[in-house]
């Protein structure tokens, strides 16, 4: 339409020196006067690869016909000179990360090729990984795949060993690592024990240890750091601290504007307190800014992903994600958390056989919360708490941090337990959560047991955890009971109702069989009926056909003939000499005796007559002037 060219092999090949790219394709062969192409709806610049000197000759000697179809088919739409899009790149390689900006019509091959350079790295031997698309090869070209303006990606390198150095194997190691810190609280001599990754930073924990003591990351002097542990950003994996486990020692600072050198002065320990100190906050009260304002708001934002994500559509994909998150944070020794609505959890836990049901324990996680971390660390990843619920209960959880998840599972709270229990958990402040609900399945209704707030100890726990178990395990063995008995008089019920079904399907084929003996001799002798109605209206037939019988004083000559039965009985007749065998067949079967089933035999000599030929008559036979034939019945 825009270049008139009718020849689709012309077209395809011009696509494809233009790397299909259509505008460019339409410039290189559209007639051109100093890039302007002059129309009525206005003047369009062109801009573009010509196709060549014929391309240009014959575009020319077409334009009259171009331009009129370009006009009519696209009326309102110009063809404008389109701007490369800039594409850029974080590509994550082990502990590397490489930056690439290329134009959005460069391929995936052309990143790998820069890659190669970079990391050192065969083209050939990377999987470049996390496109939103589909199937992505090295030919792809970026704008295919209509990415935004900034993605990241990461490079895998399956047939290439790990690197050889054993400092880098050391600090992956490390990093996956879990640390336990515990840090004494000075002031009211208390004992926090804390996981965290490798991968966690100082200032994280910092800002953790403010969620529990609420002294404020500036205000914070520490005894314990290692003397390697200089900058807050560092990493606990290559801060130096002991593995597994390291003391840590944490007051207020008596005056908010003491400097690092007179907390080392007054500590023959270590001493380390926060970067974040120092002049430019001294004075942050006086304008009215409150230290948890500046230092501790969303700080649990800012330290980790969220748990779970807000309005999630769906619950098991919700779920994926808060065991992963738990797992990264504290750890891989935790509960086994359902992956399923909260419905599938009350059928998994409550409407099986009564010997397979169990409790249903709901966790309910905040970060915000200062109690979260104690608890999800201590109580919930203590092995005898891990292994008393995998034995006995169901555990399902849900993040209650965000708004909308708060409300959703208020309202699934609603429908499953009550008002009362929603209103009991809607009232809970944020300080009293982790909340851990045990609920138990009866007949009726589900019944909340327990609900434990996160200001608890392992033991307390372990014991509310044994209570509710010991008050279910009373209810299991009456339902246990109960469908024992059940299922007896089902049993009994059952066999009765099989006897009877064996009963009435013997009965019923006794008496299809006796229907269908009746049925076969009631046909059988219907067919007996016909075949003999059929015989004798043969018979009759026969018997009006036949000639009139000859008198004795017959002047013609007379054949006397004396048939003699199966049965020794014998029957005569007289039949002109002239008359054909088959009159005397016909008499025969007159008599009950077709010939077809009979055969007439002579005497002497002795001979089959109905072999003898229908149509030849009795003299030409011999059966002249007279004749004693018998029947005898065909085999």
């Amino acid at each position: 339409a825009c270049t008139g060219i009718e020849n689709i092999d012309e077209a395809i090949t011009l696509l494809e020196q233009n790397n299909w790219d259509l505008v460019a394709a339409i410039n290189g062969v559209i007639p051109q006067e100093n890039g302007i192409l002059q129309s009525e709806y206005g003047v369009e610049t062109l801009h573009g690869p010509a196709y060549g000197p014929s391309s240009h000759s014959a575009a020319a000697s077409s334009a009259p016909s171009s331009s009129s179809a370009f006009r009519h088919v696209v009326p309102s739409r110009q063809i404008v000179e389109r701007q490369p899009r800039m594409l850029d790149f974080r590509v994550e390689y082990r502990d590397r990360n490489v930056d690439v900006v290329l134009e959005d019509s460069s391929t995936v091959g052309d990143i790998k090729h820069i890659l190669e350079n970079e990391l050192q790295i065969p083209a050939s031997k990377m999987l470049l990984k996390g496109w939103k698309t589909g199937d992505v090869d090295d030919s792809t070209v970026l704008k295919s795949l209509h990415l935004p303006k900034n993605n990241s990606l990461y490079v895998l390198t399956p047939d290439l060993p790990p690197p050889s150095s054993g400092h880098s194997g050391a600090l992956q190691e490390s990093l996956n690592q879990n640390f336990m810190l515990i840090v004494t609280h000075r002031e009211v001599q208390r004992e926090y024990n804390l996981n965290f990754s490798g991968s966690s930073t100082i200032q994280e924990v910092k800002r953790n240890v403010y969620d529990l003591t609420s002294i404020p990351v500036r205000h914070q002097l520490w005894e314990g750091w290692p003397s390697s542990a200089t900058d807050d950003s560092m990493t606990l994996a290559v801060s130096g601290v002991t593995f597994p486990c390291h003391r840590l020692t944490v007051g207020r600072r008596s005056s908010p504007v003491q400097t690092r050198e007179q907390s080392e002065e007054q500590c023959t320990d270590v001493h380390m307190v926060s970067d974040s100190d120092g002049d430019d906050f001294e004075d942050a009260t006086e304008f009215g800014v409150d230290d948890g304002e500046m230092f501790g708001v969303a700080s649990s934002a800012l330290r980790k992903s969220p748990m779970m994500p807000e309005n999630a559509e769906n619950e098991g994909d919700a779920l994926l994600q808060f065991t992963a998150e738990f797992s990264s944070r504290y750890g891989d020794c935790h509960p086994v958390y359902f992956i399923g609505s909260l419905e599938a959890a009350f059928q998994e836990a409550f409407y099986g056989k009564a010997r397979d049901r169990k409790l249903l324990a709901i966790y309910l996680h905040h970060d915000e919360s200062v109690l979260t971390n104690v608890f999800c660390s201590q109580m919930l990843c203590a092995e005898s708490i891990v292994s008393y619920l995998s034995q006995n209960f169901i555990t399902w959880a849900w993040d209650m941090t965000k708004e909308a998840n708060r409300a959703r599972f208020l309202t699934m709270c609603t429908r499953h337990f009550g008002s009362v229990v929603a209103q009991t958990i809607r009232t809970q402040k944020t300080d009293q959560f982790p909340l851990f609900l045990i609920i138990m399945g009866k007949r009726s209704s589900n019944e909340v047991l327990n609900v434990i707030q996160g200001n608890t100890t392992v033991d307390e726990l372990m014991m509310r955890l044994m209570a509710a178990m010991e008050i279910f395990s009373a209810q299991q063995q009456e339902d246990i009971k109960d469908e024992d008995e059940r299922e007896a008089r089902e049993n009994v019920k059952r066999e009765q109702d099989e006897a009877y079904r064996i009963s009435l399907e013997a009965d019923r084929a006794k008496r299809e069989a006796q229907e269908r003996e009746m049925a076969e001799q009631f046909r059988l002798e219907q067919i007996r009926k016909e075949q003999e109605e059929e015989r004798e209206a043969i018979r009759l037939s026969l018997e009006q056909s036949l000639p009139p019988e000859p008198k004795e004083e017959s002047t013609e000559s007379v054949s006397k003939l004396r048939i003699r039965t199966p049965s020794g009985e014998f029957f005569e007749r007289r039949f002109l000499a002239s008359s054909k065998l088959q009159v005397v067949f016909d008499f025969v079967a007159s008599k009950g005796y077709p010939w077809e089933e009979y055969k007439l035999l002579g005497t002497f000599p002795r001979r089959d007559v109905t072999q003898l030929d229908p149509n030849k008559s009795l003299l030409e036979v011999k059966l002249y002037p007279q004749e004693t034939l018998f029947l005898e019945a065909k085999e």
